[in-house]
């Protein structure tokens, strides 16, 4: 299948600090363990299998299979849970949100990058075995974050009220969610399985994380994915020590406030991702989550009468450790402590935050893992492919902001060559001699020769927009034909990646859209791919 690649500095879509990651420069080592390619996962290996309790890895799989109860479970994905219990297996991990019918497509991506990579890592390690998890977010509270996806331009909705923890909600209302997005769907045999899928994940089960994981098994199982809820009382057993940490110490505040300092004093001026708070963890019981804060010494719980003494609170953690939820700081180490990980695949913003959390990795003697941006891809149809080649633009035009891509348009189908840069140039070689005739005669001319030059360049440049924008005019048709084009790829000037649904895709293709991103993402290639789907 025709594919082609774009660096992510070239898509323009990516931060500074993502790029400068890639680029592998030397103010960012200090923020992770090590760059991801394949030579580096033998240290990782070596690292993790010396640092890693072993005695989490019985725990680890009963929990799994208690979450795997009612679930069919694929002979691939039951192997690779089995495979656990052993201390050559180790994880790749991608984590995300709960959102309705998988929201964006970068969902798809995430884990399929999973999958590929444990893949290419057996290749060349092949006396361990990998296996890709999927950390379900069940314990977040950002309900307007996930209760939509994109279908064909509109937005299907959920809308209900919600408190507490996502995965913990019922699935009232999404038979009506259901009944607007069929209608919608047509009556093809790819439009019956998308039905199918939806009726089975939300009309049949009782909470949005039974929902989720029944879809994502759905989809996935027979690549050996292994789905994982953190929010569970075997796995907070194993977390309890850290919760005490937490409270008590308040090492994450310390340590991560620490390197933030370090990287707003970098050169490159780079965003900060998260702030620490002194206590990293919220409390979480039926329909709420709520932050736990101390004021001299009194433990409580925000917007609640909850309240402990110290004492009283590491009671609660003892027989409790399943109402502790780790927020953003911390849940990255939770999942390193119960995971035998070596990598986790994120987008551009998880990585940043990831860079902020190495220094409590270290203090609290946890293996930092290997962080690796997910792949990016443009599926392009065989109907855009046909139209970017009658009007003669590239893919990696379309990266450009609307304004310059209507420019280079108008730029390359004109008649008339519309480019005031060797005049612009010329203008600027005749001033230079101007300026050595003042120097020579009277030095103080140099002020009037200078404001002469910026007035005559500004006159070329006005007089250039000026013929740009009636020559536009004449190109209006082939204009807006591109502008519609970008559109299309590129919904509300942002990737694709991060409007779309898959089920646009799945509408026309069926299950070989999957099988395609299967058989195309390269996780350790870091370019971003353009995919053609027109021989599907």
């Amino acid at each position: 299948m025709p594919t082609d690649y774009i660096p992510f500095k070239d898509t323009h879509y990516f931060s500074s600090l993502i790029c400068d990651y890639l680029d592998e420069k030397d103010d960012l080592k200090p923020f992770y363990n090590r760059f991801p390619n394949l030579e580096s996962f033998e240290e990782q290996i070596k690292e993790k299998q010396d640092s890693y309790n072993k005695n989490n890895r019985s725990d680890l799989v009963k929990a799994l299979m208690m979450q795997y109860e009612d679930l069919t479970i694929s002979a691939m994905t039951l192997t690779n849970i089995d495979l656990l219990k052993h201390g050559t297996t180790f994880t790749v991990t991608t984590g995300h949100q709960l959102n309705l019918f998988t929201g964006p497509l970068y969902f798809f991506y995430k884990i399929v990058s999973t999958i590929n990579l444990c893949k290419e890592l057996k290749a060349v390690y092949p006396h361990f075995n990998f296996v890709p998890i999927y950390w379900m977010a069940t314990e977040d509270h950002d309900f307007e974050e996930i209760n939509y996806f994109n279908f064909k331009g509109k937005k299907v909705q959920w809308n209900r009220e919600a408190s507490g923890a996502v995965g913990e909600l019922d699935l009232e209302g999404l038979d009506n969610v259901y009944d607007v997005f069929a209608a919608q769907l047509g009556k093809s045999e790819n439009a019956k399985s998308l039905k199918k899928l939806f009726q089975q994940a939300y009309l049949e089960h009782d909470n949005l994380t039974a929902a989720t994981r029944f879809l994502v098994n759905k989809l996935f199982s027979i690549y050996g994915l292994v789905i994982l809820d953190g929010n569970d009382p075997i796995l907070k057993k194993i977390y309890q020590p850290y919760i005490e940490e937490e409270l008590i110490q308040q090492t994450a505040f310390k340590k991560v406030s620490q390197t933030n300092e370090k990287i707003n004093a970098l050169p490159a001026n780079y965003k900060i991702q998260v702030n620490p708070r002194e206590i990293n963890l919220f409390y979480n019981s039926q329909n709420l989550r709520e932050r736990i804060l101390e004021t001299d010494g009194v433990f409580g719980v925000l917007d609640t009468d909850i309240r402990w003494s110290k004492d009283e609170l590491l009671a609660e953690v003892n027989e409790h450790p399943e109402r502790f939820s780790p927020n953003v700081i911390l849940r990255p180490m939770y999942q390193e402590i119960i995971l035998p990980n070596l990598c986790y695949i994120g987008g551009g913003g998880e990585l940043a935050y990831w860079l902020q959390l190495k220094s409590n990795f270290e203090a609290q003697d946890v293996t930092f893992p290997i962080l690796l941006l997910r792949n990016s891809v443009l599926l392009i149809t065989e109907r855009q492919k046909e139209k970017l080649n009658k009007l003669q633009v590239s893919v990696a035009d379309l990266f450009l902001s609307q304004n310059d891509l209507m420019t280079k348009v108008t730029k390359s189908i004109s008649d008339i060559n519309i480019d005031f840069t060797p005049q612009k140039e010329h203008l600027k070689k005749q001033f230079e001699d101007l300026y050595a005739l003042a120097e020579q005669t009277d030095k103080s001319f140099k002020g009037a020769v200078a404001a002469q030059e910026v007035k005559q360049i500004k006159g070329l440049e006005n007089l250039e927009k000026r013929l740009l924008t009636a020559q536009t005019r004449k190109l209006d048709d082939v204009l807006e034909r591109v502008k519609l084009l970008q559109d299309e790829l590129f919904p509300r000037q942002s990737l694709q990646e991060r409007h779309l649904n898959i089920s646009e895709f799945y509408l026309e293709y069926g299950e070989g859209i999957i099988q395609s991103l299967i058989e195309n993402l390269k996780p350790l290639k870091a370019e971003f791919l353009i995919l053609d789907i027109s021989n599907l």
